[in-house]
Order: structure tokens, then sequence, then C-alpha cells
């Protein structure tokens, strides 16, 4: 059964960056992009490297290893050579907190 985590005040995550967090034992990044947060699984599809060293580029994360990139919003491959979309996690915000549904 999945339930939904509070896990940051909307407010400390600054926009253009990468907020990495373990949850549950998962690693997750968070991407503030105006008022919507999105999560995402937080290592590369292709060689498990962490994208919380990676950087944003518009609504794209860019893995800092091969330089594979993938859409903040959906998680879905854009470029190779990573072909596996990145998990995505449901997000809803609730008076200022962040609620990522584990």
């Amino acid at each position: 059964m999945s339930a939904y985590l509070k896990v940051a005040r909307l407010d400390s995550l600054q926009e253009g960056a990468i907020f990495p967090l373990d949850l549950n034992d998962k690693h997750i990044i968070l991407v503030r992009m105006g008022n919507e947060v999105y999560a995402l699984s937080g290592f590369c599809t292709h060689e498990e490297t962490d994208l919380a060293n990676g950087f944003l580029v518009e609504d794209r994360i860019v893995c800092p290893l091969h330089l594979s990139q993938f859409d903040c919003r959906t998680g879905s491959v854009l470029n190779p050579p990573a072909t596996e979309p990145l998990k995505k996690f449901n997000v809803k915000i609730e008076d200022g907190w962040i609620l990522i549904e584990v």
C-alpha cells in the first residue's frame, strides 16, 4: 500500500536546481519548475549514475556521465545512450509542503 510522505517545504526548493533525497530505500530527485514539483528516480537508467550530480536544461535533466536526457515532467528518455525512462512518483503540495507517494 502506498502513502504520501511529507518531504520538504516548497519554498526550500530552488527553481532550476536538483534536490536529492533518500526515502524508504529509494533515491529520488525533486525538480521545481514554477509552482510544480516533479519527483523521479534518482539514478540514470543507463549506468545508474546519480542524477543529483547532473544538470537541468529547460525541462530536461541531463545525466553527468553520458549526457542522456530525461523529461522532468514524465521521466521519458529523450536521447541515448539511456533507453529506459525514469520512474515518476506522484507529488502533491499541501499547505506549502511537498508530499510524495511512495
